[in-house]
């Protein structure tokens, strides 16, 4: 079997992690094997984060309806269930930016699912 010498796959890949290191602190972008730990737990973060991003922006979403929705004399609680007895399907996200950009559309919005709560005993 020949023999295979890997200098120059071993230069493409390290060349490639100084290229994703750029803009890492210190040495963490200069020499390979620091580099390529930093890039490791990079990539983890960034994955890890991908998934984090869409709870914060529901829990944001969340705030803002809630907010906005006390304005206007409901629970947040009350809200989804008043508006899921309506039959309005309408995603929190819409929710949020109806409560933040128009808010005569969201007080509407607001009554419809108060009209369909059950009477207070």
């Amino acid at each position: 079997m020949a023999r295979v010498k890997r200098g120059v796959t071993a230069h493409r890949r390290h060349r490639k992690v100084l290229k994703q290191t750029k803009g890492h602190y210190g040495t963490k972008n200069r020499l390979f094997k620091r580099a390529n730990e930093s890039l490791m737990r990079a990539l983890s973060f960034q994955y890890r984060d991908r998934k984090n991003r869409k709870r914060d922006f529901r829990r944001l979403w969340i705030q803002r309806i809630n907010a906005a929705s006390r304005v206007n004399g409901l629970q947040y609680s009350r809200l989804i269930h008043g508006l899921a007895l309506a039959g309005v399907e309408v995603d929190r996200k819409m929710l949020a930016d109806l409560a933040v950009r128009d808010e005569e559309a969201f007080a509407a919005i607001v009554d419809t699912a108060r009209q369909a709560l059950p009477a207070q005993a």
